[in-house]
């Protein structure tokens, strides 16, 4: 038997590299302590407020974040979104005092790795640290039958039309109505109208709670094949019903040019779409695509790069990247990154879409 080589051996010998994030310094030592017994894992360093969070990330680049999302200076969800964004490979395990289902839920949903309750044994949480290591998910016992609903198919709400639909994302992207009708083609009046209408479906009462009610609810951004296609569905593919398909494109006529094919070819497809990878992020984690049509240009963003995130976040989903300037390094990188075409615009006609969607059967 072969001894191994250098190389291999101080790739076993490395350590994890931990950063624990917590406003108490007494809590903090008490976990570093239990910590410590785990021969494999390094405390790296301690942050005790949101400001220095980020800092201490971008300096240490740890394996993983210990974290207590109540601390001073520190908005939760939005920087979870963030943080998994910006490190997609980094574990993000939240301990906290708060046990309510919906802020459990919501973290969950925002993409941590697991959720470990601090009235808990010091070894429970030492098994959560090496669960969520392993690539497992880790829920405090206590939590589990609060959040059976959590894992159970989100119930039907309000249909929205395609046109309402194409406003509520504009929404969660903050915009205004003057620039919402502006890249809209309409009217401020008529835009005025259309959101009067979507609050009274989603019953609602102004645009932050109609972006809440979105956030909580992602399938309801969801536009279905059948009325994508506007005409009655032909005969149905082999592939899944409601198998969910995310459009990424920063050219919103493109996208419903793309949306109104994919619904023709798979009428039974869940339509989801995005414009940068930040809004396909969120997609992705809440809805884990079958199959993601991305753009290698989005804006000043690169659709590569959000290939190597799709593929962090959800390694199932089968991203196909698209563009209307194809190069032979834009392919090479984009299958590196975990594509598995890369296409031109061009030829993106029914026929090889349907080809496409016809492989997740496979």
């Amino acid at each position: 038997m072969g001894g191994c080589t250098e190389g291999w051996y101080n790739r076993c010998m490395k350590k994890t590299r931990l950063l624990l994030a917590d406003d108490h310094a007494v809590v903090r030592a008490g976990i570093r302590n239990a910590l410590n017994e785990l021969a494999n894992l390094e405390v790296v360093g301690e942050v005790e407020d949101g400001p220095g969070l980020f800092p201490a990330l971008e300096k240490l680049r740890p394996d993983c974040l210990l974290i207590d999302v109540a601390m001073p200076s520190f908005d939760p969800l939005a920087a979870i979104r963030q943080i998994r964004a910006g490190y997609p490979d980094m574990k993000v395990l939240v301990i906290s005092a708060y046990d309510d289902d919906v802020y459990v839920q919501g973290l969950l949903g925002a993409g941590v790795h697991g959720y470990h309750l601090k009235d808990q044994p010091l070894s429970d949480l030492k098994l959560a640290v090496q669960r969520v290591l392993a690539g497992e998910k880790w829920v405090s016992s206590r939590l589990v039958s609060k959040l059976v609903s959590f894992s159970e198919p989100a119930a039907a709400g309000p249909t929205l039309t395609t046109r309402q639909l194409d406003i509520l994302r504009l929404l969660q992207q903050g915009m205004d109505n003057q620039t919402i009708a502006r890249r809209m083609g309409l009217s401020v009046k008529t835009v005025e109208n259309h959101l009067t209408r979507l609050y009274r479906q989603l019953g609602v009462q102004s645009r932050l709670e109609a972006v809440n009610y979105a956030n909580q609810h992602p399938h309801i951004l969801a536009i279905p094949g059948q009325t994508a296609a506007q005409k009655p569905a032909p005969p149905e593919l082999p592939v899944a019903r409601q198998v969910s398909i995310l459009l990424v494109d920063d050219n919103v006529r493109y996208r419903r040019q793309l949306r109104r094919m994919v619904g023709k070819v798979c009428p039974q497809a869940m339509i989801y779409e995005a414009e940068n990878i930040d809004s396909a992020m969120h997609a992705v984690q809440h809805v884990p695509p079958k199959l993601a049509l991305v753009d290698v240009v989005l804006g000043e963003e690169d659709g590569i790069r959000c290939t190597r995130r799709i593929k962090a976040v959800s390694p199932a989903s089968r991203v196909v990247l698209i563009s209307a300037y194809p190069d032979r390094e834009f392919h090479r990188s984009g299958l590196e990154a975990g594509a598995v075409a890369f296409l031109d615009k061009k030829d993106l006609d029914a026929a090889v879409l349907r080809q496409v969607i016809d492989d997740l059967a496979i």
